[in-house]
């Protein structure tokens, strides 16, 4: 069965990639709205069921994987940064503090939809204004959740984290691996 990630995310491309998948990409722009009546965990199901399902309803043939990676702290959930500023502000919020990253995962077949999501921790260091300011001008935190990378020049901000690494990166790939085996039996 063809396997089909719907994701722009070079991240997600690199983590399936160095998994030993062979797959297509297909991503179709979706709302991406967060609910404040539902939980944290019940949003990123939401967007991660309606990013696969996008693109299975033209592809009723393949298994596709959709996935949606959030930051958390104190229930509220920190995308991608409007703007430096906006990146500044969360960034000065995550300083010191021990947040969630939950990635919700979304494996549909002609047979089977498989949900489920993944949760880790990172704790950042105590940041000055200019350890922010100065992370923010290499660019890196303008299209990550969180506004940072762990994977990148974001891993000085990090004081340590407990979970998936790859979750914290943008996908659960152990868990990942483990369904998609499973699904593509």
């Amino acid at each position: 069965m063809k396997l089909i990630l719907a994701s722009k995310s070079p991240r997600r491309k690199e983590l399936l990639s160095n998994a030993g998948f062979t797959y297509t990409i297909e991503s179709k722009s979706t709302k991406e709205l967060m609910n404040d009546d539902l939980s944290v965990y019940q949003n990123v199901l939401n967007v991660s069921k309606e990013k696969a399902e996008a693109v299975f309803c033209d592809n009723k043939d393949a298994c596709v994987l959709g996935c949606d990676t959030i930051v958390v702290l104190n229930n509220k959930i920190y995308g991608k940064p409007k703007d430096k500023n906006d990146a500044f502000n969360t960034l000065r919020l995550l300083s010191g503090k021990t947040h969630s990253v939950i990635s919700g995962v979304c494996i549909i077949t002609p047979n089977k939809t498989v949900q489920y999501y993944v949760e880790s921790f990172v704790t950042f260091k105590e940041l000055s204004d200019k350890d922010i300011l100065d992370y923010i001008e290499t660019g890196e935190p303008m299209d990550k959740a969180g506004s940072y990378a762990i994977q990148g020049i974001g891993a000085k901000l990090i004081d340590h984290y407990t979970g998936s690494f790859e979750n914290i990166v943008g996908l659960p790939i152990d868990e990942v691996t483990k369904t998609l085996n499973e699904v593509l039996e």
